[in-house]
């Protein structure tokens, strides 16, 4: 019996951009969901809004219900009492104004049921001060989501003051019930850890440029470019609104957080300059609303050490470590998931070095003369004790020693006695292309002959295993060579499968179809939680072409097989461990640490014994009982 298993009806207080998310999120979960709003017309453009993003979702098969039957578990109203009565769980999405969310809260505790939880959306007001408009501020608790809510994997549950460890828990597990992954704020402090990460990028960028340090283009460059971060700190301010950035730093600021007081926002803010939905911002867009990536050349990269944008960062990660606010795991799988960037912040911190990060912020304070740039006690400690990240063996986390090759789209990792390959291409989601093809198969050619290495671990850098074929790489390509590449292909999925060492494919995000062919070629696929498989060729009007459809027939049975390949729909990690796509889900924080101990594990077992083994597995999945028997008998 779960702790959430009695929520039936959940009320959603605000029908705007976060409130009607959220709102779809939790009736695509299967819940009752009520929506409340003061004007008929907000609640209108959200049901709207809601039936346009449900319908993207089942095209894409995100959603595999049928969007009617989501949309009768929304009921709207105007009528406040009617929407929270009976309400087991509530969840307020108003604009980020303290009094008005007291008001809120005052009434919800007056007309909800007692065991009614009451959460906030908000993102970095205080839970306490909300909770106080209430006689039940054990069961307020913020839960604050990220836009788009059905897009965005993460939410954030934070503690206020008072509230109970029962309503925390009943979070959380509502949260996943979401599909989400949730990280813990153990205490309330204003901007929690999205947040207050985020804005600690912006200041330091921010002083980079007013310094004459670097220029605009430089950051973003360095950030795009040097860091992989999905955009760079301009662009993303540009896209999310400047306006917002401003709101949320004046938060923080009101309530004691010390940060930089930058005149770039402040000056874009003035002007109504608030990038993507004005039109102008730091870059110029075509018109209000419409988004346009901009052209940043990639040697501007070159102007700035990418060190000095993440440094403050860092240190504000060490900071909510020494208090006891979140955890290194829940801070990186924030920055992640929160943030799109393709590694968490701690373990940029462990790269860099974290004697590098102190030199950093020291000359950070020393040029600027503020207090917020100083290195916090908890790094000094860490370097003080040599604890330097990769290069010392531990740092936020242990690394076991390695040396590393790089090619242009693969990275073989040493670290004896395992192997790993990176598809090294994040910004495409490692698509595959000829060239990365070809440099998996000398890598893989490379391991083979290496008398150290026992077992291979195959993973993508960043949110994806790989998300496919790179569409871009065959344009133009005629039928026959299209040909020439499906069997090139197939010739490297067979090599992975009838390797000399144990290859386990570690899906930590997309596999999706070439990406998906591959991860069956190895003989174990262990997945994140956050992975998403699939065959949607079919979607193209296409169907596998590295043998998907003779391996996924021949690991989930045929008629399974059909349904996945026919449909082209896409599975969450669980639904894919359930017919048999992979072989175990786990954690996102723990999956490397995890798939290292079980490499390790083969690793202990003689090579020669386990060649012996697969190839008298997989040779006899080509034959009959009789002769796999013979092939197991001369081995």
């Amino acid at each position: 019996m779960g702790l959430t298993d009695h929520i039936k009806k959940i009320a959603v207080i605000g029908a705007g951009t976060m409130g009607h998310g959220i709102a779809e999120v939790a009736a695509y979960s299967g819940y009752e969901v009520y929506v409340y709003d003061i004007k008929q017309e907000f609640l209108d453009n959200a049901l709207n809004r809601i039936r346009w993003s449900l319908d993207k979702l089942h095209s894409k098969r995100m959603v595999k219900e049928d969007v009617d039957t989501i949309m009768a578990r929304i009921k709207t109203s105007l009528d406040f009492e009617e929407v929270v009565r009976d309400a087991d769980f509530v969840i307020e999405a108003v604009p980020e104004k303290i009094e008005l969310k007291k008001e809120i809260f005052k009434r919800l505790d007056e007309l909800t049921p007692q065991h009614a939880i009451l959460a906030t959306n908000t993102s970095s007001l205080p839970i306490t001060e909300i909770a106080s408009a209430t006689n039940r501020p054990d069961k307020v608790v913020g839960m604050h989501f990220f836009n788009p809510p059905p897009l965005m994997p993460l939410v954030e549950v934070i503690r206020g003051e008072k509230t109970s460890s029962i309503t925390m828990r009943m979070t959380i597990e509502l949260a996943k019930k979401f599909g989400k992954q949730a990280v813990t704020v153990a205490k309330d402090v204003p901007g929690f850890i999205v947040n207050r990460i985020l804005l600690r990028i912006m200041s330091s960028a921010c002083w980079l440029v007013t310094s004459g340090n670097a220029s605009i283009e430089a950051v973003d460059a360095a950030a795009r470019y040097k860091l992989d971060f999905p955009m760079g700190v301009f662009e993303l301010a540009d896209y999310s609104g400047i306006d917002v950035f401003y709101y949320v730093a004046s938060a923080m600021a009101e309530r004691g957080t010390k940060i930089y007081d930058c005149p770039l926002f402040k000056e874009k803010f003035e002007k109504g300059e608030y990038g993507v939905k004005t039109g102008k911002g730091f870059y110029e867009y075509p018109s209000p609303g419409k988004y346009v990536k901009p052209e940043i050349p990639k040697e501007a990269a070159e102007d700035i050490n990418p060190v000095y944008i993440i440094a403050s960062a860092i240190n504000e990660a060490a900071y909510l470590i020494s208090e006891g606010i979140a955890n290194k795991y829940d801070i990186d799988k924030a920055t992640m998931l929160g943030l799109g960037y393709p590694k968490g912040i701690l373990r940029y911190a462990d790269e860099y070095g974290l004697d590098t990060i102190v030199n950093a912020l020291e000359e950070l304070a020393r040029e600027s003369g503020m207090d917020d740039f100083k290195p916090h006690p908890y790094l000094k400690e860490m370097v003080n004790k040599g604890l330097l990240g990769v290069k010392s063996g531990q740092g936020f986390y242990r690394y076991p020693s390695y040396e590393e090759e790089k090619m242009e789209n693969i990275i073989i990792r040493y670290e004896k006695p395992i192997a790993w390959i990176l598809l090294n291409r994040p910004n495409k989601l490692n698509a595959l292309s000829p060239k990365l093809l070809s440099e998996l198969s000398t890598a893989l050619d490379k391991i083979e002959e290496n008398d150290d290495i026992r077992v291979v671990i195959l993973t993508g850098v960043g949110r994806a295993f790989s998300a496919g074929a790179d569409v871009n790489s065959f344009v133009g390509v005629t039928p026959f060579k299209a040909t020439i590449y499906s069997r090139r292909f197939q010739e490297i999925t067979n090599k992975i499968e009838y390797f000399t060492k144990p290859v386990i494919m570690m899906i930590n995000g997309f596999a999706l179809g070439g990406g998906m062919e591959l991860a069956l070629s190895g003989d174990f696929r262990i997945a994140s939680e956050l992975a998403m498989v699939g065959q949607p060729e079919i979607n193209l009007g296409i169907i596998p072409g590295a043998a998907g459809t003779q391996r996924l027939a021949r690991l989930i049975g045929a008629s399974k097989a059909k349904e996945v390949i026919y449909t082209g729909d896409m599975y969450n990690a669980y639904e894919a461990l359930e017919i048999g796509m992979v072989d175990k889900v786990v954690p996102p924080e723990h999956l490397e640490e995890y798939t290292r101990k079980f490499a390790l594990k083969l690793a202990e077992k003689p090579p020669l014994a386990l060649l012996a083994a697969k190839y008298a597995i997989q040779l006899g999945l080509e034959t009959d009982l009789w002769h796999g028997e013979a092939l197991e008998s001369r081995r």
